[in-house]
This record gives C-alpha cells, sequence and structure tokens, in this order.
C-alpha cells in the first residue's frame, strides 16, 4: 500500500555524518573484479535493457510502467506470478493504457516497449526463476514481501540488477537471508534500488539534509505515523479454493506474506528515522490489537500498533499506525530537536530564527526512483539500496514483534530470531503457517502469550 504526497522534483541526498548505516551509493572491495561485467550490465551491443516483471499487481504494474518510462531504450520481456490473471490484467493495462494513479501518470500503452511473447508468461511459484533467466537484464520483484528474499537472492546469483519493493521481507530470517545476498550483489556492483521512494522525493531530501546539517540541533525525540481508516476485509474462503490459493489471493491479512500492516505499510515512516539517524533502533516495546478488525474476515493481523523504539544515545521514536474507521488520521514524520522542530513529510521546520518550507517544482518520487535505477545501470554508477530497505524493514518486524508478544525486544534477538513464518512447501495444496480454527477463525498474536524470538 502507498499514500497519496505531494511529489516534488528530485535533489541529491547528502553523504551521511554516521558510519552504522553505509551509504546505498557505497561501492564495496569487489567491485573492481567485476569491471568489466558492470561497464555494459545488458546485452553487448544493445542499449535496450530488457526488463522482467516478477509480481504482477498494482505495484508491479506501476514499477513496471516507471521502468518503461526512463530515458533510454527498453523493453519489458518477460513476467511472472503465481496466478495467470494478474499476468494478463496486467500486460493490457501496460499494452492498452491506464488512467493516471498515486504511483504513475495515465499514459496510453507503451507501444514497442513491451514484448512479453506467450512463452515468456510464467506462471507458479518457481516462474520468478524461468522469468530471471529468460535473457533479461534488469528484474523487478513486486510479489508479496514474504517470497522477496528468495527471489532477490536468485536475481542476485544470475548477476541482475533489481528494483524491489518494500518490505523487503516479513520475518528475521528472510532479512539475514536478503542482506547475505546483497553482499555477493556488492561484490558483482549490481545496481540495486528498493521502493521507499521518500528517498527520491526532494522535500525529503532537502529537509533531512537541513536536518543533519544541524538545523534544529540535537535530535530529542521522533513521532511517525500511519494511521487511516480500513474497512474491508477477506471473507471466508470459497469454495474449491485451497487456503493457500486463498491466502495469497488476500495477502494484506495474513502476517507471513504482508509483515503486518506495521511492516507492509509503516515502514515508509519507522524509514524516515533510519534515514536521519543513518542507525537502527536497540530496542522496542509497545502494544497493538485487534478491536475493529477482529472478524472470520480479517485473518491474523492486528488493526493498531504502537511501539516505543530507542536508539543507541536514548532517543526516543513513537511509532504508531492504525486501521480503525471514524478515527483521526495523519501519514507523517516529526522531529523535536534542541533548537527546534520538523514536520517531515511537509518539508517545514521551524526554529527561533522563523519558519522554513521546501518549494520544489513536481517530480514523481515513484518515477524518479527508476530514473535514477536505470540511469545507474546505463552508465555504471554506484547504487544499492537494499542495506537501509533491509534495516529499515528490520526495525519494523521487530516493532511487530514487540507488539505481538507484549515483551521489550532487543535488536541483537530480533534479527538473529530463529522463528520463520515460511511455510513447509510451496504449492496450493500446502498448509500455510496459519489456518482457521473450528470456528473459522484465525489465531492471531496474543500479547504476553505468543513468542517472537
Amino acid at each position: 500500500m502507498s499514500e497519496r504526497i505531494e511529489f516534488k522534483e528530485n535533489a541529491s541526498r547528502r553523504p551521511s555524518r554516521r558510519p552504522r548505516l553505509k551509504q546505498s551509493s557505497t561501492v564495496l572491495a569487489g567491485s573492481a573484479l567485476t569491471g568489466a561485467i558492470a561497464a555494459r550490465a545488458y546485452a553487448a551491443g544493445d542499449e535496450t535493457i530488457k526488463v522482467a516483471l516478477v509480481g504482477c499487481g498494482g505495484r508491479g504494474t506501476g514499477a513496471a510502467t516507471q521502468a518503461l518510462s526512463t530515458k533510454g531504450p527498453v523493453k519489458l520481456w518477460a513476467m511472472a506470478d503465481v496466478f495467470k490473471d494478474k499476468i494478463e490484467s496486467s500486460l493490457a493495462a501496460l499494452t492498452k493504457g491506464q488512467k493516471s494513479r498515486y504511483d504513475r501518470k495515465e499514459h496510453q500503452g507503451f507501444a514497442g516497449k513491451v514484448d512479453v511473447a506467450p512463452q515468456r508468461r510464467f506462471v507458479g511459484f518457481d516462474a520468478y526463476k524461468q522469468a530471471i533467466d529468460s535473457g533479461v537484464d534488469l528484474v523487478i520483484l513486486t510479489t508479496y514481501p514474504h517470497f522477496r528474499p528468495m527471489q532477490y537472492e536468485y536475481a542476485v546469483k544470475q548477476g541482475k540488477n533489481v528494483f524491489m519493493e518494500k518490505p523487503v521481507a516479513t520475518d528475521a530470517s528472510g532479512i539475514r537471508r536478503l542482506l547475505a545476498a546483497n553482499e555477493e550483489a556488492k561484490k558483482k556492483n549490481l545496481k540495486v534500488a528498493v521502493g521507499l521512494q521518500r528517498h527520491h522525493h526532494a522535500a525529503y531530501q532537502e529537509t533531512m539534509k537541513r536536518l543533519k546539517d544541524g538545523a534544529i540541533g540535537d535530535f530529542e525525540l521522533i513521532r511517525v505515523y500511519w494511521d487511516s481508516g480500513w474497512s474491508g476485509g477477506c471473507g471466508l474462503c470459497p469454495a474449491g479454493m485451497t487456503e493457500m490459493q486463498f491466502q495469497l489471493r488476500n495477502q494484506y491479512y495474513f502476517c507471513w506474506i504482508s509483515g503486518d500492516h506495521i511492516v507492509e505499510q509503516h515502514v515508509h515512516n519507522i524509514d524516515i528515522a533510519q534515514w536521519l539517524r543513518d542507525e537502527h533502533p536497540i530496542s522496542a516495546q509497545g502494544q497493538g490489537g485487534r478491536m475493529y478488525r477482529n472478524g472470520r474476515e480479517h485473518g491474523d493481523i492486528f488493526d493498531h500498533h504502537f511501539v516505543e523504539f530507542t536508539y543507541p544515545d536514548g532517543t526516543r521514536m513513537f511509532s504508531q499506525c492504525r486501521h480503525i474507521p471514524g478515527c483521526w488520521n495523519s501519514v507523517s514524520e516529526h522531529i523535536l530537536g534542541s533548537k527546534g522542530k520538523a514536520e517531515v513529510n511537509r518539508g517545514i521546520i521551524e526554529t527561533a530564527d522563523g519558519r522554513w518550507r521546501c518549494r520544489a517544482k513536481v517530480a514523481n518520487p515513484y518515477q524518479v526512483e527508476h530514473d535514477v535505477l536505470f540511469d545507474a545501470v546505463r552508465n555504471n554508477k554506484p547504487h544499492n539500496e537494499a542495506e537501509y530497505g533491509a534495516l529499515s524493514t528490520m526495525a519494523a518486524i521487530m516493532g511487530r514483534m514487540a507488539t505481538y508478544s507484549g515483551k521489550q525486544i532487543n535488536w541483537d534477538e530480533a534479527i538473529n530470531s530463529k522463528i520463520s513464518l515460511a511455510p513447509e512447501k510451496y504449492s496450493w495444496d500446502a498448509k500455510p503457517p496459519v489456518v482457521p480454527g473450528p470456528d473459522g477463525v484465525y489465531q492471531c498474536a496474543v500479547p504476553g502469550v505468543t513468542k517472537v524470538i
């Protein structure tokens, strides 16, 4: 899920002052060994970048739209999804055109840029491998978050540049797997982008630059919100549909697939604190539950979370996300400092010297993040956002661990947790990690009882 925000033109990011999180653009030792490969990451003698779309839902279609709107020759070459109808609907939208959405402009189709022959439309749990192996140069990974680590791992193994949506995993084992794969990506000098598009939003960039330069002094308190209404549900599993099919058709409502909305959505806001601090929190404690969305049709996720994160110097971040209709809503990030305060989402800084607001020309950060990625591929520029994407996702996962368990959770025990949310196998007749009880209700976490470590 993604919110509507005011789009500004892109501006360059300032290098970090702190060392705990490496900058996304840093290239580590080893890239020189693969310089010959990196100099032309797409087919020799052909400027066209061939793209595989893995995960053909709405966000995947949007990401493909952005990829096909970048400068230079590009072609959508292969598509993959567990559901055939999603490939067909996405292909139709990309071929025939689509109205504007929060993440893309209206377009009339990409004539000449879509060449997905029937034999390159792959369906099934292993379809991503076939798409990645179809002769492409760059892979868009927009499947459900649970599958991101294994798919990124395979794309890196095959030497492909990657755009992957947030969040990048749903549990700690997935984060560890993705970070390990990213070490190989850095050695191969692959270009990697993560869909935390605020990093390519001009107002965010300029505001964060000023904050890092000391505009409001030392950071004392961070508050982040994703509170909104949500009245939907996944219904009940229809006759003739397996439980695995049903859950993957309704992925948002199942923690093992989406990570719960604190991970799937609120990671955007939590990521702002990671960006600001250039370090991850060391502990989290909080509370959450199901007050409105608590029926058989609501899967096993919570409808509200509140988490207090603590950073190494004692600074606190209060994180709040809620999906209950009729309540106060806010999608925002706020910083209190020793010399002033900032409302980051609005690009506003207030101090004793006055009020500053960022005013910039319009540019869609969803498009900008692809422009930057494709430019890096074409011109062999250093570009890897996977590490900060993984650590921001892990912070959100740690927050969920705190609300699900009711315990204070430390970073080290969280990221080293042995509890996996994965099913025993991936097939339509396989048993998902959570199934409904005799009353049709899915067992959800119980604070004080549920174990997360």
